[in-house]
This record gives C-alpha cells, structure tokens and sequence, in this order.
C-alpha cells in the first residue's frame, strides 16, 4: 500500500490543495502586479512569503501572460553579488522557456558576454559566469534592466530580503535601483522583506528613493479559525485524527508562524499511524526535535550577541511580547542595568532582526530561538 502523502509541506513548491488560505493576499498580490504596480510585502520570515509568491506565480492569468523571476538576496553583500544572482536568474529561468529570449540576454549582456560557456548539445550559451567575471556591476546591471525592457513578454521580478541593499558598502544603492526600475515599462517587481523597521524606512520614509513607489501588503499569520480545520481536515482525509485543542495549543505557542507550525505538524502526522489519533505527546516530541534539531545554530547567534544585548534579549523572551522595556519595573524585574543600556541594546538588537517591534511591543523575531532560550534557562514555554 502506498504511503500517505504528507500534507504538511515545508520545503519547495506547494500544490494548491496543501496551501493554507492566503485568498486575500494572493488577490491582492495578483491584482496589484496585472494593474501595473510594484508590491511591498513585508512579513516576518518564514511566514509564508515565498510560498505566497511562487503560488500566485502559478496561477493562470500570471504564468501564460508574465516570465516570472525570484531572487533572495539576504545572502548577498554587494552590488556585485546582486546583479550576478539577478543576471543569472533570468538567464536560467528564461533558457528553457524561450531559446530566442536565451539569445537576447546574450546580445544583450555585452560587459560579459565572453565569459559565457558553451553547450555542444543544444548550442546555447551556459551561464557559467563567476562573480569575479562581473568587473563593472553598474554596466552589467544597466544591460540587464535593457533586456527586460526588451523581452517578448512582460517580466515579474521578486526580490526576497529586499532590505539587504541597504546594507551594501557602495553608496546610492537604492537611488540606482529606484531608477531602473521607474523606467521598467515592461517589468513589474515584488519588494519582499523581514525586516520590517528597514522595509518601512526604505517605502514610507519621504528622504528614501523608494519612497511611494509601491503597494504595501503586510503578511500577517494565518487566522486561527483557517488554520485549525486546514490542519485537522488534511489529518481526516488520510484516516487520522488531531483535536481541536491540540492543534490551538501549538498555533499559540507558535503565535501562528506558519513555517514552525507546518513543521510541528509535518513531523506530528509522520508520526501518527494510520488509524490513530495525534496526541499532545506526539506533537510536543515534534517540537522538542525542531528545538534540538537547532541547537547549534542557535548557540551560535547567541555566541555573536553581546553580553548586554543578551540580557535583554532573555528578557525580552521570558515576558514572550514585552512592553515598556525601558520601564523602571521591567529593569528590576529582569535584573537590567538601566534604561539608557537597554534603548542601546534595542537598537543593535533590532538592527540585526533578533528582535522585533509592533506597535511598542517587543519579542524575539524567530519564535523557535525564544523558546530555546527559555528552556536553555529553565523558563520553558510548553503545550
């Protein structure tokens, strides 16, 4: 007999039947894109952004009338690194779709065109290109944006972690993208980003270049009333079951993180035979795992934090949403120095993402780090 397929997908392309509600972002993402607009979407990550994105790419009125492209840059660090990845996503995703769109990028892409290999097979250029061969990025970014501007077909482009440009050491950085794509006719773009203090900054600040230039979608979790028959229906139908109770205990517990609860319940339904029940002792084994399974590198971000940051990132994981963190209660309370060494601390602190701020309230961005910390000093947050 064949194995049941696990609904609970974590990794790669959902098909439409495993994809969780989303109907008013996708709506929104789809209408925005086909009127012409360019689309913020800010969320913390491992919410869904990607997922989201690549599930409106598949839909009909996109992917027969758009090419689409997507590209995370939160591991890029230069101008360099980004038109080398967006330069290559293009060519890539372009190669098998249109053999005349293939050779225009190489027309097109004078500055390092004779770095190109070659395959004897179909008598395409590959993009074997190093980061090296791209010795003028601002060229070589210039002849991309052409392309674009010439395809045969309007182009999507989504770029994941969109706040990492403001991390570059070369100036203007924004101002140059900001110019290109104002004067892309042919290409729309989706400005992802976690870092929502930065992705703010850079789209509602009247002194950034990106100023106005694009909808705002703010991707929020998933309602609990959504999530909890999704989660219980998909157990059902491969002859499981999973109270209510129990999937509402880890939805709070993971503040509905959508990454960390398909996770929990992808591990969970692995592990509840066919014909069982999905207990609370199985789902907290799944998340126990998840916690262990991190370990290292959670020891590590920690060992790159500061002594007194890391006390007020302890802090701020106990109370789980933390208020008034410069209050003389919270001080006292957490044992802190004062409140001018704690303004300090947040501010490297949301800097670098650990934590993060809604309305004046503070928690620690990954849900799975706070809950670690926790046990790592005896608070534990179960079920």
């Amino acid at each position: 007999m064949a194995k049941a397929i696990n609904p609970f997908i974590v990794t790669g392309k959902i098909a439409p039947e495993y994809f969780c509600d989303r109907v008013n972002e996708s709506a929104r993402l789809v209408k925005s894109i086909t009127n012409g607009n360019n689309l913020v979407i800010i969320s913390p990550r491992r919410m869904g952004k990607t997922g989201l994105i690549q599930f409106c790419y598949d839909k009909p009125e996109i992917s027969k009338e758009y090419y689409t492209f997507f590209i995370d840059i939160l591991h890029t660090s230069s101008l360099r690194e980004f038109t080398y990845l967006l330069g290559r996503e293009i060519y890539e995703t372009l190669l098998p779709r249109s053999r005349k769109m293939a050779i225009l990028f190489l027309q097109t892409i004078k500055s390092i065109r004779g770095k190109f290999g070659f395959d004897p097979i179909t008598n395409l250029p590959t993009f074997n290109v190093e980061l090296g061969d791209i010795e003028r990025p601002e060229y070589t970014l210039n002849e991309i944006f052409q392309y674009l501007s010439n395809a045969d077909k309007p182009c999507i482009m989504a770029i994941d972690e969109f706040q990492q440009i403001a991390k570059y050491p070369e100036k203007n950085i924004e101002a140059l993208l900001r110019t290109h794509i104002q004067r892309s006719d042919n290409s729309h773009f989706i400005f992802a980003g976690s870092e929502r203090h930065m992705m703010q900054e850079m789209f509602t600040s009247a002194a950034r270049p990106f100023y106005h230039s694009a909808d705002i979608l703010e991707l929020k979790a998933i309602a609990p009333e959504i999530y909890i028959p999704f989660v219980m229906g998909h157990f059902e139908k491969r002859n499981r079951s999973i109270s209510a109770e129990n999937v509402e205990k880890a939805y709070v517990l993971f503040q509905g993180h959508t990454y960390y609860i398909q996770k929990t319940f992808n591990e969970s339904f692995a592990d509840t035979s066919e014909g069982e029940e999905c207990t609370l002792e199985i789902i907290q084994a799944a998340i126990d795992n998840m916690i262990a399974s991190n370990d290292t590198i959670f020891r590590e971000i920690l060992s790159n934090i500061p002594e007194k940051q890391k006390e007020l990132l302890y802090a701020i994981a106990k109370d789980g949403e933390a208020e008034h963190i410069t209050s003389a209660d919270f001080i006292k309370r957490h044992s802190l120095t004062s409140a001018s060494s704690v303004q300090s601390a947040v501010k490297k602190l949301l800097e670098r993402d650990i934590i993060t701020e809604i309305n004046k309230v503070f928690s620690v961005t990954d849900r799975l780090f706070a809950m670690w910390i926790n046990k790592l000093y005896g608070t534990v947050l179960y079920l």
